[in-house]
């Protein structure tokens, strides 16, 4: 599961968002993807969602602690 090249999610836009955070909850499996709804991220942390995303698209599998550190790291950029 590849994704995007970053060069195509360069514009901090509600689409971009909502491939980005559909993309990571793919990749990692997530069982209640309400809990990671687009609609709950803005582009003031886009960048740290992309960086996010480069991340995970070099790696094929996450180990347990690295899933949580993930989660805990979307949880940390939500609106609030």
């Amino acid at each position: 599961m590849t994704g995007k090249p970053r060069e195509a999610l360069e514009e901090a836009s509600r689409e971009n968002i909502e491939y980005i955070i559909e993309w990571i909850k793919k990749k990692v499996n997530v069982v209640n993807t309400a809990a990671i709804n687009p609609k709950s991220f803005d582009t003031d942390q886009y960048e740290d969602l992309l960086d996010l995303y480069e991340l995970m698209r070099k790696k094929n599998h996450f180990t347990m602690s690295e899933l949580d550190s993930i989660l805990t790291e979307l949880g940390k950029m939500r609106k609030r």
